[in-house]
């Protein structure tokens, strides 16, 4: 179990690096000279050039890099080019609003994921499962902003049950901190929950067809112990799905913050593409990283958990 754990983390940490790397070095090659959109068209080069010694791009690519990387592995990202207040502050007042809406989309995912999907199991070819599969075409085929902004029409401006765009600290008031990551949650989950489903229904009626569950079947164990034993063995599936969805879901949530206009890191990641400012667009990219990183290695541990076969690859 130690060097299952110990392959994980050194190749997490490889990957992480490498993201680091390529990221450092392509941003640089992408934007070039940060300063015209950092300070706008109508800049003198007088005000270019001292923009340029005061942020360091004056200085060799390498020593840039070397610099940077030195205080990243501490934890420290350095400063926004834009408002010269740290990165990490930045990160901070950002990350949990894109996290409660990816969270919470990832609970809906795994909750509803896993009833539609063991029912549908249980019962191949009913309605519901008929529903899941056409579903599954039609949430995969609509873009993701098109369904957050029919869930603001209906819900928030037709029905009034929700705040169609912002979002309220759970500090300042936890209803209004659910209402304002509801929509949200539920335009980032719908196709996740559909995958999930998907993937534990195929898992589960494989499973179910195993002779040993006939012979479990045959000994007369109850249909709910079956039913465990055989959730059990086909969760490994939508255990990866989730673990992905997650994983995708901080990349959709990009989107989805836009048509909320909510103060998260999708909304930080435009601003910064547009302005050039590298220093923010690298925190981004490290703290996603390391969120992967970190959610495929729990579900290594989960997965080697359930099946100990697993632990010897």
């Amino acid at each position: 179990m130690f060097s299952f754990i110990a392959k994980r983390l050194v190749s997490g940490i490889v990957l992480l690096f490498v993201v680091a790397t390529g990221t450092f070095f392509l941003a640089h090659a992408a934007i070039g000279d940060p300063t015209p959109g950092l300070l706008g068209n109508s800049a003198t080069a007088v005000q270019q050039d001292a923009l340029r010694h005061k942020i360091g791009v004056d200085r060799p690519l390498l020593t840039q890099f070397w610099d940077w990387l030195s205080h990243a592995v501490t934890g420290d990202f350095g400063t926004s080019w834009r408002t010269f207040t740290p990165v990490n502050a930045d990160l901070a007042q950002r990350l949990p609003v894109t996290l409660s809406i990816v969270v919470f989309a990832t609970l809906l995912s795994a909750v509803f994921g896993v009833i539609i999907g063991v029912a549908c199991g249980l019962r191949p070819g009913s309605v519901l499962d008929r529903i899941l599969k056409f579903a599954s075409v039609v949430l995969f085929a609509l873009p993701g902003y098109w369904v957050a902004i029919v869930l603001v029409n209906v819900f928030a401006l037709g029905l009034g049950w929700f705040n169609a765009v912002g979002y309220v600290d759970p500090v300042v008031s936890v209803g209004g901190w659910i209402q304002s990551i509801t929509l949200p949650s539920i335009a980032l989950a719908l196709g996740a929950i559909v995958m999930v489903a998907e993937q534990l229904r195929n898992g589960f009626l494989e499973i179910n067809n195993q002779d040993y569950v006939r012979t479990l079947r045959a000994r007369g164990l109850s249909k709910g112990r079956v039913t465990r034993h055989v959730l059990r063995n086909a969760s490994p599936a939508a255990l990866t799905v989730l673990a992905m969805m997650f994983v995708g879901l901080l990349g959709g949530a990009i989107v989805v913050e836009l048509v909320f206009y909510l103060p998260g890191i999708g909304q930080l990641t435009q601003q910064s593409s547009q302005n050039g400012n590298i220093p923010v667009l690298l925190g981004l990219t490290v703290v996603t990283v390391v969120f992967v990183v970190v959610i495929n290695f729990l579900l290594d541990l989960v997965l080697g958990w359930v099946n100990p076969k697993v632990r010897d690859r």
